[in-house]
């Protein structure tokens, strides 16, 4: 792994976390309730941030266990702007490729960085943008559009800077395109400028950074990809009553595919409580018996459940 992480592309899988060079811990503070729900969750994120890739399993499986005590609000973080500088042993896209491919192995989550030979990003920028607009039409929706840019970008080896891909998976999620392309080049650009400036005043130094708050005001803070039972304490910790709450995952694979449309190995593996072998062989059967389908990258899979 690189030494030198000066550069926001270069991810900490050790920290777990993707961070922008000039920001430190000092001057954090606890981020307002804002909230019908006992917590609030504020979550910043990129669409192009490795880490943040890393910590789907997770955070999907908070949303199964304590979702009806928690909100989580997504807000960009800006990872990267543009190549207009060098540093961290970064100045140029195909520097990217051989990290991505070992924070892949790292999380065990399925990454191939040849989108940086092939198609390389200039920019986090429009993906980000055009996430802020598809949360202008529906919020679901906009979590699905996230999560299939996410995988256009880390599985597929797709350029999402590009308007065409992010077209598609508006389409394939249920989002108006017309409409997204619009609010893209109007509102969504100020709701963007609102999230950076967000992340600025709390000193948001790279992502996963999440921020669970009460209603009292009391705040626990997570930053970077840590396993499951440190988010879990969070919410103990401000929620002592939340266990007793807490929903398990039904483990029938009907029911989780019909929660999260497509899994990889380790997502399901954290979700349903499964070694990595059992889960590899559940999804196995799955394909064999035509109610899955598998895609394989180089650096590993994802099941989608059959329309």
């Amino acid at each position: 792994m690189m030494k030198n992480r000066n550069n926001p592309l270069i991810c900490d899988p050790e920290k777990g976390s993707c961070e922008i060079p000039g920001f430190s811990e000092e001057n954090e503070a606890s981020l307002p309730k804002a909230s019908e729900k006992p917590l609030w969750v504020t979550y910043f994120t990129d669409p192009i941030c490795s880490s943040c890739w890393g910590i789907e399993p997770q955070l999907r499986k908070l949303k199964m266990e304590y979702g009806a005590l928690l909100e989580i609000k997504y807000h960009m973080g800006g990872l990267l702007p543009d190549w207009s500088y060098n540093s961290g042993g970064i100045s140029k896209p195909a520097d990217v490729a051989s990290h991505w491919d070992e924070v892949s192995l790292h999380y065990d989550m399925p990454i191939d960085g040849d989108v940086w030979l092939e198609d390389p990003l200039d920019s986090s920028y429009p993906p980000s943008i055009a996430f802020k607009a598809a949360q202008m039409q529906d919020t679901d929706k906009a979590l699905l559009f996230l999560r299939r840019i996410k995988e256009m970008v880390f599985l597929e080896k797709k350029n999402i800077s590009k308007w065409e891909h992010l077209r598609a998976a508006a389409v394939e999620t249920g989002l108006d395109p017309v409409k997204l392309a619009s609010d893209a080049k109007g509102s969504a650009k100020q709701y963007f400028q609102e999230d950076l400036q967000l992340a600025g005043h709390w000193n948001v130094r790279g992502f996963p950074t999440l921020f669970f708050t009460d209603d009292k005001g009391n705040q626990e803070k997570i930053y970077g990809v840590k396993p499951y039972h440190v988010y879990e304490a969070a919410i103990l910790s401000l929620l002592p009553g939340a266990e007793a709450e807490k929903v398990r995952p039904d483990q029938d694979w009907q029911s989780l595919f019909s929660t999260y449309p497509s899994m990889t190995r380790k997502e399901l593996s954290v979700i349903a409580g499964l070694s990595s072998a059992d889960a590899e062989s559940l999804l196995g059967n799955l394909v064999t018996e035509g109610k899955l389908k598998l895609s394989s990258t180089k650096n590993g899979k994802i099941w989608k459940i059959k329309n």
